[in-house]
């Protein structure tokens, strides 16, 4: 099909061309904004040839992102979610009215310098690792285009990023805590000393929940994990669990579905205080239930008060309410997993034993992460306490 240029009247050029949707169905395409009608021509050109390839050149960025991801992708429900919530938010209302074929790296370069320079829907400035997620979408979004024939080149691939800084956890040491309790400054992460856990520990040991903060301080379980931990992933005798299912939000709902990634599908070794302590809770559990009767919900879970499952976002606001009785320096739920794997390396534990630990991909990680905490922590915490790591 030709395209033709035409004089928009107001010193610029558009070419008006008939292509085929996603569907196979002819629409007319128009677009403008060139300085002559060569270049008009040209474009239009370019989207017949495109057309001729195959269905989808009239396809818009923002047409294609409304199909994708389909149904049958193998997403796991929260990255779907985060996918699109970046969709609705960033990408169709910056880039949705551009053509899949026209869309350049000079337009994601934009949209990424829009983004970290404008405050986001919610009134505050993205961060780079935001900025840099939002990209990841769009970029796996276009792969998924040009597997389909939509485009030849991702031209997410060439954008220029910016370098987030991931913080690195720090020991809330003395003066941290002062500069804490006296002007309210604290770290972005960070991690209890040795006594500060076992204080806190000891607090909350008549806890409903004290196996699910025991494995997240000593074990590094993340939230989802400890949601989703059964009795049949304890192994009492064996000293031992397995880390096979998580329970995270998805749409305001809490689904079950496997861990974060396949290296988070692992087990973990239990010295004997854990399982002592596991061996106490599970007696504990079988106490209330024969009081409760049929009030009590038997649904297998570690970490439970009458027996159902509990939301994730009930460990988060269980354990700060907890911080906040025990008076020690603020950390959040995550941040035990980061203590675990300090108090690990601190105590001389081979750093691919503690990959293991946590469930990383990849050694490297554990190392960027943990091991510039090390000096500090060598010189504030004493010889570790036995059975604790």
């Amino acid at each position: 099909m030709s395209a033709s240029a035409v004089d928009d009247d107001h010193g610029s050029w558009y070419f008006a061309v008939q292509v085929r949707d996603l569907d196979g169905q002819r629409q007319r395409v128009r677009q403008g904004g060139y300085a002559d009608p060569e270049e008009a021509q040209a474009a239009g050109r370019a989207l017949a040839a495109a057309d001729r390839d195959g269905a989808g050149a009239g396809c818009t960025l923002g047409q294609w992102l409304a199909r994708w991801p389909a149904p049958k992708d193998a997403f796991r429900p929260s990255t779907r979610q985060g996918y699109a919530t970046h969709i609705r938010l960033y990408l169709i209302p910056q880039l949705g009215r551009i053509l899949l074929h026209q869309l350049t790296s000079r337009d994601v370069n934009g949209l990424l310098a829009t983004l970290a320079s404008r405050p986001s829907p919610t009134g505050r400035r993205l961060s780079p690792a935001t900025v840099a997620r939002i990209h990841a979408t769009l970029r796996t979004a276009l792969n998924a285009a040009v597997r389909a024939r939509l485009i030849p080149v991702n031209p997410a691939n060439e954008a220029e990023l910016p370098h987030p800084r991931r913080p690195h956890p720090v020991v809330w040491t003395a003066g941290r805590t002062a500069r804490w309790q006296q002007a309210g400054e604290r770290p972005a992460v960070a991690v209890w000393t040795d006594q500060q856990l076992a204080a806190f520990l000891t607090g909350v040991a008549q806890d409903h929940l004290h196996a699910a903060w025991w494995p997240a301080a000593l074990r590094g379980l993340r939230r989802g994990e400890l949601a989703g931990l059964r009795w049949t992933d304890v192994d009492l005798q064996a000293a031992e669990l397995t880390v096979t299912q998580q329970r995270v939000h998805t749409d305001g709902q809490v689904v079950v579905g496997p861990p974060k990634s396949t290296t988070s599908c692992r087990m973990v070794p239990l010295d004997a205080q854990t399982v002592r302590m596991l061996t106490q809770h599970r007696e504990r559990q079988q106490e209330l239930s024969a009081r409760a009767g049929t009030r009590w919900q038997d649904s297998g879970y570690v970490s439970t008060a009458t027996g159902a499952a509990l939301r994730p976002d009930y460990l988060t606001g269980r354990f700060r309410q907890l911080v906040a009785a025990s008076g020690q320096s603020p950390i959040r739920l995550h941040d035990l997993r980061h203590g675990a794997a300090t108090l690990a390396l601190t105590a001389h534990t081979d750093l691919k034993v503690v990959q293991a630990m946590l469930g990383h991909a990849s050694i490297v990680l554990t190392a960027d992460t943990y091991v510039s905490v090390l000096p500090e922590v060598a010189t504030k915490l004493p010889k570790r306490r036995r059975g604790w790591c």
